[in-house]
């Protein structure tokens, strides 16, 4: 049994983590920690965790050799630095910097310790993009020209914000507003199926002004270095998001329209783009079940550090070019 910590839990995932944690025979919670006390005691009495007053008590203990960073952004690198420092496995929640500077500095401290790291790009173990990351990669697209991808709910709307998580909708804490929230699973995935960016933009905006300082919506513009070009939306302004995914190659196409999928290929028999196309992988587990796999020894897909670092930058690039309307080059470490 795998012995690990909870440091923070101000996320909005927190409590589904601790869920899963208690559900698994090979983890124990042994101790909890979160700046707010009240919100320490609440998870360390569910997980039947101790509680420590102090972040250090849990780096120092040598039978814990895990830690969970649920805290909110801004307090992700002073909690990962010493945690790195004291070889701790690392899930840290996305996005795991406020921007490339913090970003690339845990990125540098966490490859030096050598530890096992995961964030919480869980959009990769979709049946869907698990498919098309092999058809791009094996050509049977041809030459993919331009890529769509939107991540949207109706958060804002529905007041999901006016709770506990509040500072989630407040960017000096989150670091980001609605587009970078949810903006940067979409660019995850992107950047998994094409690769590297040039340059980047946006454009984003206020819809309803919920919650005072905070953006609700976007559009990004993505150059790839091979030439393609790509979009994304995101934000908590949308009532509904009924094409979530779009890929347009010189031989071949695919699209999501309300939860089916379409392809469209001379490569594959029967990919005619007119059914929906089921032959698809099984879908992955959860990005943090993954993680408790692979503390426990599994070998399983994991988002490299380096990985994780490049999306901060990128969509702080990104916010770069909607503040100055031009397009930026992000910074890499």
């Amino acid at each position: 049994m795998v012995q690990v910590a909870l440091v923070g839990c101000a996320h909005s995932h927190a409590p589904n983590f601790a869920k899963k944690m208690k559900e698994r025979p090979d983890v124990l919670v042994k101790k909890v920690w979160d700046h707010d006390a009240d919100r320490a005691e609440k998870y360390s009495a569910d997980l039947g965790a101790a509680r420590c007053s102090e972040v250090a008590d849990i780096w120092s203990d040598p039978e814990i050799e895990a830690a969970i960073i649920c805290s909110e952004t801004i307090h992700h690198e002073s909690l990962a630095m010493p945690a790195a420092e004291a070889k701790k496995h690392l899930f840290i929640e996305k996005p795991i910097g406020m921007g490339a500077k913090d970003a690339w500095s845990m990125a540098r401290a966490i490859e030096q310790a050598g530890v096992i790291f995961q964030t919480g790009y869980f959009m990769r173990g979709y049946p869907v993009h698990r498919f098309l990351h092999q058809q791009i990669a094996e050509g049977n697209l041809g030459k993919v020209t331009r890529i769509r991808h939107s991540t949207c709910h109706g958060g804002s709307l529905l007041g999901w914000f006016d709770t506990d998580i509040r500072w989630m909708a407040d960017p000096v804490r989150a670091g980001c507003g609605g587009f970078g929230d949810l903006g940067t699973h979409s660019l995850d995935i992107l950047l998994w199926l094409m690769g590297d960016v040039s340059s980047v933009t946006a454009s984003v905006d206020v819809a309803i002004d919920r919650y005072d300082g905070c953006d609700e919506f976007g559009e990004g513009l993505l150059k790839f270095k091979n030439g393609a070009v790509g979009s994304l939306a995101a934000g908590w302004v949308d009532v509904a998001n009924p094409v979530s995914l779009l890929v347009s190659g010189t031989e071949g196409h695919a699209h999501v329209d309300n939860g089916q999928f379409y392809f469209q290929t001379d490569k594959a028999p029967g990919a005619d783009g007119k059914e929906p196309w089921m032959d698809l992988p099984q879908a992955l587990p959860h990005a943090f079940d993954l993680f408790l796999d692979a503390i426990n020894g599994k070998d399983v897909p994991l988002i490299t550090v380096r990985e994780a670092a490049l999306r901060s930058a990128v969509m702080e690039a990104m916010y770069e070019g909607a503040r100055t309307d031009r397009w930026v080059e992000p910074v890499l470490g």
